[in-house]
């Protein structure tokens, strides 16, 4: 059997994971909205440096992240569009396989939360970690066990459910992705309306000039400003190279843009 995409899903190149992932969903349920829109409507344009303890440098351009009191990026960017968006997360393997073999044996595209390191075709053999990366599954084979995930590029990857199954059980920081998983309603589904557009970018500004903290943006950028340059005297040559991969995957429109939505 040749495992192929749920009838009416396409395959497209995006410009950042997330936006990207939700743009295959709309667009399978019949609705045409840009990433660009998107990310806007969520205000979900931002920046941040941090670095954890024993962890290279993190530089990324998304903000309004989802916390356990706080909608996130894509719960209120749906709700701008009329469609009830909701972002779960289990510490249980086996909830998390019940609920998405439902949706896909139903044939319905899935957005779920994956770490980069396990995806075979990232080709990283275990060296990098990244838990805060979103794909869709558009595919299911029950007999393989196989999915097929649509992630930035234009091609669909096939994956056995057992590497995926680890992809989203990973416990590396800072973003581990603990089974996340999104699901959709688009029975409410309408245009935004313009003073929901003028309270999305109020809210990006307002964000980027009174950061909670100085890592976050206009601060941060500030702060990246300062260190960065002091990379190659503060890191030893392991964690200057994965430094500088996390930049080119965060930023550069080639490898990632952790939400900048760079053109190619």
């Amino acid at each position: 059997m040749t495992l192929v995409p749920f009838d009416g899903f396409r395959a497209f190149p995006t410009l950042h994971c997330v936006t990207g992932s939700m743009r295959h969903i709309y667009q399978f349920r019949g609705q045409e909205v840009g990433e660009e829109l998107l990310l806007g409507l969520g205000a979900g344009v931002g920046f941040i440096y941090w670095q954890q303890k024993g962890q290279p440098p993190f530089l990324g351009g998304r903000a309004n992240m989802s916390k356990p009191d706080k909608d996130g990026f894509e719960v209120i960017a749906g709700r701008r569009t009329g469609v009830e968006i909701a972002y779960r997360t289990t510490s249980s393997a086996k909830k998390a396989r019940s609920e998405l073999l439902a949706d896909l044996t139903s044939g319905i595209p899935v957005m779920v939360q994956v770490e980069m390191g396990y995806l075979p075709y990232f080709n990283f053999d275990g060296e990098y970690h990244f838990g805060g990366h979103v794909v869709a599954i558009v595919g299911y084979d029950e007999e393989t066990g196989t999915v097929l995930i649509s992630d930035r590029d234009e091609e669909v990857h096939p994956v056995p459910m057992e590497t995926l199954e680890t992809a989203r059980a990973s416990k590396f920081h800072p973003f581990p992705p603990q089974h996340g998983h999104w699901t959709f309603d688009f029975s409410g589904q309408r245009p935004p309306q313009s003073s929901e557009v003028q309270t999305a970018i109020q809210a990006a500004a307002d964000a980027m000039l009174n950061p909670p903290i100085k890592n976050f943006g206009i601060a941060g950028i500030r702060k990246a400003s300062a260190l960065v340059p002091e990379w190659q005297t503060t890191l030893d040559p392991d964690q200057l190279r994965l430094a500088c991969l996390n930049g080119f995957i965060m930023i550069d429109a080639t490898g990632g843009t952790g939400g900048f939505l760079t053109s190619k």
